[in-house]
């Protein structure tokens, strides 16, 4: 007698056997199973009635079928994208690619891991050097990679520009976020440009020779010159430590973002802030070659500071006026306009040139000719303050936008105000925060009102006839 186990043990004994029959290829991975002869003594097993039936036919290679089949997992039709419950089978073909796939899909998921690693310790390391400041110079302080490329620098973000702006200017630093854009960041990359500029001019520890050359490098920049290199020539700036002003610094060396923003502007700005700046730097290597060899700097006549102020001041103006008048409603009084610009500039700059005598003395810089008396240099700069309030009038009455009168009329104000401590206090006075607060809301109110402040009008004179 057979015990209970053995026999179904035999019984899935035979089971097996018969379905080894029925399929001997597939069992070896590949070919179809032989048909049982029509006079098998057995008969046909269930599998093969299945077969014959058509319940579990081979699905077609190619084009999707669309049958469903409810033995064996679900698989997806990789032609339609459309799953199906096909029957399970290890096919050779199939098992190969899909062994590949997760071979290739775990070296890239490798790849993908190393990659964010790396990500992840960048972002950590800009974290920290942020936290910590200014991040340092990563090239070696002997100079030995002077010579190495420089990564492409991105223009600078607003937030970034109205920093610098802050730690590089008094008067400019109030009245340009007085601007709406596109002329905010387009004159205060104009005066962070001229600002680079007037560095590398002033550079007190540098020789005569040093300052053209290194003014010569930035026309070169400007110019765009093929072999010029943004920031191996402010690496190599910051080198000889031109200034001991840390904003200023700072700006050097971002020199090659600086760039990267004038490039940004709309092209018509940039054009005119390339071309007034350029005539600002070869204009100062000029003044410069009359300096002594160790760069000390004389002026020995009222007209040769007149000739300077224009360099460095009337040409400002006029590059704002330029800007202005891309304006349509500007542009019909350019001529009008244009023929007042230089002197809007020159009296700015001749009001800081009696405030900042003191100390330009100190570092080798005599602006004031000393056989000229300051009293007619003051007189001078009281002309071209007249001058710049008609320029600002002449804006008013050519309908300029609000934020243009702001702009130009602060630094006016502030100028006249100036000038006036100067006449009773002499060189080195300054207006007070407060002084500067209650000028600003003057100026507020009055153009609340559609009008300018009266201390414009008044210094401007009796209105003529239109703008």
């Amino acid at each position: 007698m057979v015990p209970p186990h053995r026999g179904r043990q035999r019984q899935d004994a035979g089971v097996a056997r018969e379905a080894r029959a029925e399929a001997p290829g597939r069992a070896r991975g590949g070919s179809r199973p032989r048909a049982r002869g029509a006079g098998s003594a057995r008969g046909p097993g269930p599998a093969e009635a299945d077969r014959r039936s058509g319940a579990l036919s081979r699905p077609r290679r190619g084009p999707c079928t669309g049958s469903a089949s409810p033995r064996g997992p679900p698989s997806a039709c990789l032609e339609h994208g459309v799953a199906s419950r096909a029957p399970w089978r290890r096919d050779s073909r199939y098992w190969s690619r899909g062994r590949a796939g997760c071979l290739q899909g775990a070296f890239g998921a490798v790849a993908l891991a190393r990659g964010a690693a790396v990500l992840a310790c960048v972002g950590g390391w800009l974290v920290a050097v942020r936290a910590q400041g200014n991040p340092p110079c990563p090239f070696p302080k002997d100079g030995s990679l002077s010579d190495a490329p420089t990564v492409t620098a991105l223009p600078f973000r607003d937030d970034e520009l109205a920093d610098l702006l802050v730690r590089t200017s008094r008067t400019f630093a109030l009245a340009i976020p007085l601007l709406d854009e596109p002329l905010r960041r387009e004159v205060g990359l104009g005066y962070l440009l001229l600002r680079v500029a007037d560095t590398l001019e002033d550079a007190a520890p540098w020789t005569r020779e040093a300052r053209r050359e290194a003014l010569a490098g930035f026309e070169s920049l400007l110019q765009e010159a093929p072999e010029a290199d943004a920031g191996a020539m402010s690496r190599e700036w910051l080198s000889r430590r031109p200034s001991e002003n840390a904003g200023y610094l700072d700006l050097l060396g971002r020199t090659p973002s600086l760039l990267a923003s004038l490039d940004a502007l709309r092209p018509e700005a940039g054009a005119i802030l390339r071309h007034f700046v350029l005539k600002t730097v070869q204009g100062m290597r000029k003044v410069l070659a009359g300096a002594t060899a160790g760069g000390q700097l004389t002026l020995d006549s009222l007209q040769s500071l007149r000739d300077y102020c224009y360099i460095v001041a009337g040409l400002v103006g006029e590059l704002l006026t330029e800007l202005f008048v891309l304006d349509p409603r500007l542009a019909p009084f350019s001529p009008h306009l244009r023929s007042l610009a230089p002197l809007f500039g020159e009296g700015l700059q001749l009001v800081n040139i009696l405030k900042d005598a003191r100390q330009d003395r100190q570092e080798g810089r005599l602006w004031l000719p000393e056989r000229v008396r300051l009293q007619d240099v003051e007189r001078l700069a009281g002309e071209d303050l007249v001058a710049a309030a008609r320029y600002v009038r002449a804006l008013h009455l050519a309908g300029a936008p609000r934020d243009v009168l702001a702009f130009t009329t602060l630094p006016l104000l502030l100028a006249q105000a100036t000038l006036e401590l100067l006449v009773r206090d002499g060189a080195g006075a300054k207006v007070s925060r407060a002084v500067v607060t209650a000028q600003m809301n003057m100026l507020h109110a009055a153009l609340e009102r559609g009008m300018l402040p009266a201390s414009v009008e008044a210094l401007a004179g009796p209105p003529p006839g239109g703008p």
